[in-house]
């Protein structure tokens, strides 16, 4: 059975235009066209909805920042063609477009040693590196050592990429991609306690 975008969307609880993201990212294999209307097959959409949280409380620490992005769209910045996600994005270009200057508070984003980055809901990809900040303008700060630690292809499988790159990286893509996170801002950083132990 084959869901319009909107029958997709009510049967996952959320909006149509946050069900669109995932679309457009390219995260959900097995849409087709009927018209001008996308059509998800409703296995997938099971999938989605049966997803599991994220484990938080294995993290070491108690609170984490989380980077909420919109599926991929060009940049008109010189350092970078695209900004948000997309699968069809190399590794080096997802890294640019996913690294930018955020209104956060940088001293806790660097505490948490990770930042999961979701896209309607779901960890698409994971960064790490973010020791060291460099402040702008605006309370706009960037972490220029940031590192792609691993990114979801399919969303709905989950298929999981991760770069060569640190055993610590590893894991902490394992323990968060493919994941339900859900988390609460009015800016592109959000802030999740993992209610470790202290």
């Amino acid at each position: 059975m084959l869901l319009t975008t909107g029958q997709a969307a009510e049967e996952l609880g959320c909006a149509v235009t946050t069900f669109r993201r995932l679309v457009h990212a390219g995260l959900l294999p097995g849409l087709s066209q009927r018209g001008v209307r996308v059509m998800t097959p409703l296995p997938a959409v099971h999938a989605l909805s049966t997803r599991q949280r994220a484990v938080l409380h294995r993290l070491d620490a108690p609170e984490i920042a989380v980077l909420r992005v919109d599926a991929a769209q060009r940049s008109d910045e010189p350092d970078r063609d695209w900004i948000g996600f997309s699968t069809a994005l190399t590794p080096e270009d997802l890294l640019k477009a996913l690294r930018g200057w955020w209104r956060c508070d940088a001293p806790s984003v660097a505490a948490g040693g990770v930042l999961p980055v979701t896209l309607s809901g779901y960890v698409v990809a994971v960064l790490t590196g973010l020791h060291r900040w460099e402040k702008g303008n605006g309370g706009r700060h960037a972490f220029p050592d940031a590192r792609l630690a691993g990114y979801v292809t399919d969303l709905v499988t989950p298929r999981v990429v991760i770069p060569d790159g640190l055993d610590d990286d590893r894991e902490l893509a394992d323990l968060l991609l493919g994941r339900r996170l859900a988390s609460h801002s009015g800016g592109a950083i959000a802030y999740v306690a993992t209610h470790s132990a202290s």
